[in-house]
């Protein structure tokens, strides 16, 4: 068995190797139906063909910019270009076709013919200041021409196509062969239709068993694409009408003007129209790996690639399929998901369990045929054969193959992704949006959880609640308080604060649709641009009286970000603000109590920094804002200074601990500068004292994932708004990484997405993830258990009376109460408030634990001594004498057999605890699926005897039956009292 298993261990929950992924595909050969199997895991071939066809793209992508920029120096005059009468009519000069040639081939002639950016924003019918109108018959208009920002998608499939897959089923097309030649050698020896009974009944199952199968594929089918639906909702800011607003990104148009910052992907093809150090990664497109400077004179942003840093705004140009990444992406759609560390360990399990299964199949064949020939041998008869001995043959042969269906637990793996899609639904509703499917199962295995305070433990709703200007503390929790501080500092501080506040800010004060001012950015940035106004300023007119030369946008990198503004009466200054301790060491000046500009000595030093501490102190957020002159001769290619400041002042940020985080969450600073600086070996005695970790860069957080999860086991990293964070920790080994619904890159990197950015979101979150793993080890017993029955008792008759007592119609219904129905009714259990009592269970850990061998075991046991004794005592006991003394005995195997499942279900539904009735009726699918498998035993057994090869029941038989099953649950009981390891 670990020769076999060691070929599925190498799958990781992300970022697995297509090596480690073919490996574990080529070890899983015993399987029935290839295409239901596989159906939610990686397409390699798909990735391949992807892969070459990205190639080919990125080859001619790169020769197609080189070429069309060596034309540049060839081509003379303007183009000819002719707009179309319908473009025209329409109320636009120019055609998507002529757009997206302009953007995709990073032509500058094309545009500088034109007019340039301006000359296609008028050619747009749109404005670089008002964006388009939002007027039904415009964007009517305008979807007409251009089309919309949406690619091509694979068609959803019906329930037609999942009954087709679902008999794709080697063994069920074995069957339906031996259906057939049963139907053509009854028919010839006993007429229609007593001939063609056994036929039909096997025909039947199948049928059955096929729609079943594919009732239940289709239903998750429309799970997957509800949640494939909620998972492409990304948002964008635009201007429409003169206001800011989020747009969906398949609602833009070209002509839009989109806001685009650090880590946004770019959502359609387009133009630069204003921005600040501007780097875009193409690398998604044309495999480059640095970073691409977009400005006015390289104006082109491609759909799909990344703002690495900067910000802009953006003209979009080219929609949908029309660029080249929609071209990209309609090739790349069907690569699917990698599959998940539990259902690559199941299909191991699978196919280790396929494999004694066959072998029992094979051997069972061979005794009952030995058995034949040994009867004919001894009769002499060996050459003649009846049709009634052909029949008899090819039921053998049916029974054999029907065994290789029971004994290959096709559903194993697949309940896995049942159980994943169920769960995802409901965490849906608790407002979790789980984005890949192996994020569930490391959730419920998670060890440590490492959690960005803000916007995490916190509300993200921030103010500024006191302020340190003119070496003076004062609370500014109120409008009022604000305005009070304005007139009690003198006139030069309160200019520079201003300045400060509105020109150095990633933030905008915008007139909504209400025309009523609306403040976007950061919440950090919108608490600053509040105080700012309720100071009395003004955003607009304070932005006007200068110009923008420069931008260093913040990142969590420098942790500060700067301006430098050119002044109306001459002369530039650079505006820095950012985390107190980093600002406040780049200063050598500061505003004194009169407004005057002094040394920033040892005195003034000390107080500044016993501000910051008691801010800090009282769980404020401190910035530190601070400006310098930088003469008039300042270029835009330079670095904004990073010393020789004037400090302006410190802001204290409130920002409320979420309802359900202890308060006790304390600020450790000193552990923040120093732990990038630690070796490996003063970092494994450091972190398991570390419970905040301060002014922690990306970095940092990679460096105590990796040692935490050396350490605990399994990490999951929950990240707020930061626009580096997130995508460092996706990139990082870990288990699982989180991200609040604050900022699309946060979505875009995470595993999970928490919708109401509650911290109490997470527990559930896990607990879903636990279910899961509980949900399928529940289903793993109540499995394992029939299979270990089913292959014995018809081995062991076979072997020992030279017939089996389950029929190829009756282990095909088997199959079904353990398969399909089964995972249905186990699979799909909600998770209890005690399963966060227990403590979580590692990936690498025993799938099939000792509990659970102790339950199978025990289980099978009784069972088969219950159908053992029925085998051998069965006539006795119910004085059968009769000549269908045969065919009522197998009936009462099999009904027997049938409840004991039945009632091994409900026992199956907790593994340790004796009350497994406990929310039983709550779950309406285990009900609906225990109520439907009695109702239609009975219909069996009573009335489709000639099909089933059973034979109606006395209400005696009934009873004692339905008492065998029943007897399994203390039996359950009693070995859950049994104490085993934890192993």
């Amino acid at each position: 068995m670990a020769g076999v298993m060691k070929d599925f261990g190498d799958v990781k929950a992300k970022n697995t190797s297509e090596d480690a992924l073919r490996r574990w595909r080529k070890a899983c050969w015993l399987v029935k139906n290839k295409k239901r199997r596989f159906r939610f895991t990686a397409n390699l071939s798909k990735r391949s063909e992807a892969a070459d066809i990205r190639r080919c793209f990125k080859a001619n992508f790169r020769v197609a910019v080189i070429v069309s920029q060596a034309a540049l120096q060839f081509i003379q005059g303007l183009s000819d270009y002719k707009v179309p009468e319908d473009v025209s009519a329409a109320g636009f000069q120019i055609d998507a076709d002529e757009l997206g040639s302009i953007v995709e081939g990073h032509d500058l002639k094309k545009l500088r013919s034109h007019g340039g950016v301006e000359g296609i924003v008028d050619k747009l019918s749109t404005s670089t200041k008002e964006g388009i109108s939002n007027s039904k018959e415009s964007l009517s208009q305008r979807t007409g021409v251009y089309g919309i920002n949406k690619f091509i998608e694979s068609p959803p499939r019906g329930f037609w196509f999942f009954v087709w897959e679902a008999l794709q089923d080697m063994t069920l097309m074995i069957l339906a062969v031996c259906a057939i030649v049963s139907l053509a050698v009854g028919i010839v020896m006993e007429g229609w239709p007593k001939g063609a009974h056994d036929g039909l009944g096997i025909v039947a199952s199948i049928l059955l068993v096929v729609f079943v199968t594919a009732t239940s594929d289709y239903r998750q089918s429309l799970q997957f694409k509800d949640l494939d639906t909620e998972k492409k909702k990304i948002a964008v800011q635009v201007t429409r009408n003169g206001c800011r607003q989020k747009l969906s990104i398949y609602d833009l148009l070209p002509g839009d003007i989109v806001h685009l910052n650090i880590g946004d992907q770019v959502p359609a093809d387009g133009l630069f129209i204003s921005g600040f150090s501007v780097l875009i990664n193409e690398s998604s497109l044309t495999g480059e790996s640095e970073p691409v400077s977009v400005h006015a004179g390289n104006p082109f942003l491609m759909s799909g690639t990344k703002v690495q840093d900067g910000s802009c705004r953006m003209l979009v140009t080219t929609v949908g399929m029309r660029t080249q990444w929609g071209k990209l992406m309609a090739t790349l759609s069907e690569g699917g998901d990698d599959e998940t560390p539990l259902q690559v360990k199941l299909n191991g399990v699978a196919t280790i369990i396929g494999q004694i299964g066959l072998f029992f199949a094979v051997v069972t064949f061979a005794v009952l045929v030995q058995g034949l020939f040994a009867r004919k041998l001894r009769e002499r008869s060996y050459l003649s054969w009846s049709g009634d001995e052909a029949m008899q043959l090819l039921e053998y042969f049916a029974v054999a193959v029907t065994i290789v269906v029971v004994a290959v637990p096709e559903g194993l793996p697949l309940a896995v992704t049942l159980s994943l899609a169920f769960a995802m639904k409901k965490m849906m509703n608790d407002k979790a949006l789980v984005r890949h499917l192996a994020a569930c199962e490391t959730m419920g295995s998670s060890t440590t959880i490492c959690s960005d305070k803000t916007g995490t433990l916190t509300t993200n709703h921030m103010t500024v609640v006191k302020t340190c200007v003119c070496q003076k503390v004062v609370e500014v929790s109120t409008s009022d308080e604000a305005l009070s501080l304005s007139s009690e500092i003198p006139e030069f501080a309160k200019k520079m604060l201003l300045q400060s506040i509105f020109s150095n800010t990633g933030g905008e004060v915008v007139i909504s649709d209400s025309q009523k001012f609306e403040i976007l950015g950061t919440p950090t940035e919108t608490a600053i641009l509040e105080f700012g106004l309720n100071m009395g300023g003004n955003f607009h007119a304070e932005r006007a009286k200068t110009n923008t030369v420069k931008v260093e946008p913040f990142n969590s990198l420098k942790k500060k970000m700067g301006v430098v503004i050119e002044l109306p009466e001459g002369g530039c200054l650079a505006h820095c603000k950012g985390a107190s301790e980093i600002v406040l060491a780049a200063c050598d000046k500061v505003i004194d109590r009169n407004g005057d500009v002094v040394p920033l000595d040892q005195s003034s030093l000390s107080f500044l920094n016993t501000s910051i501490e008691q801010f800090a102190n009282e769980a404020l957020r401190t910035l530190c804002l601070a400006y310098m002159e930088v003469g008039n001769d300042f270029s835009p290619e330079r670095a904004i200074p990073a010393e020789g400041y004037t400090c302006i002042g410190i802001v204290g940020i409130k920002d409320p601990v979420r309802p359900g985080v202890k308060e006790s969450v304390a600020i450790c600073r000193a552990a923040g500068p120093v732990f990038r600086e630690k070796s490996d070996e003063e970092l494994e005695k450091l972190i398991p004292k570390i419970q905040v970790m301060a002014r922690s860069s990306p970095l940092d957080k990679h460096k105590l994932v990796k040692h935490l999860k050396t350490a605990f086991g399994e990490v999951v990293a929950v990240t707020g708004d930061g626009t580096n964070d997130a995508p460092a920790l996706h990139e990082a080994d870990i288990g699982l990484a989180m991200g609040i619904a604050g900022t699309e890159v946060a979505k875009e990197s995470a595993d999970v997405i928490i919708l109401d950015d509650n911290f109490s979101t997470i527990p559930t979150v896990a607990k879903w993830g636990r279910s899961v793993y509980i949900n399928i080890q529940k289903f793993v017993q109540f499995q394992l258990t029939v299979n270990v029955v089913a292959l014995i008792v018809n081995f062991s008759s076979a072997c020992l009376t030279g017939n089996a007592p389950l029929t190829a119609v009756q282990l095909l219904w088997v199959n079904m109460i353990m398969d399909t129905l089964g995972a249905l009714a186990l699979a799909t259990e909600p998770p209890s408030d005690e399963l966060m009592k227990r403590p979580p269970v590692g990936r690498k850990g025993k799938f099939i634990s000792n509990v659970m061998w102790r339950n199978i075991l025990g289980q099978s046991l009784y069972q088969l001594v219950i159908l053992w004794y029925l085998q051998t005592n069965g006539k006795s006991i119910f004085h059968l004498d009769d000549s269908d003394a045969d065919l009522i005995l197998n009936t009462l195997i099999f009904n027997s057999f049938v409840f004991c499942q039945v009632f091994n279900e409900i026992s199956s539904r907790d593994m340790e605890k004796l009350n497994v009735f406990r929310g039983i009726l709550k779950n309406y699918v285990f009900v609906a699926v225990l109520a439907c498998t009695v109702i239609f035993q009975v219909v069996i057994i009573e009335f489709l005897g000639t099909f089933a090869n059973t034979y109606p029941l006395s209400l005696q038989q009934w009873v004692v039956t339905v008492l065998f099953g029943f007897l399994g649950m203390p039996v359950a009981a009693l070995l859950k009292m049994i104490p085993v390891g934890s192993g």
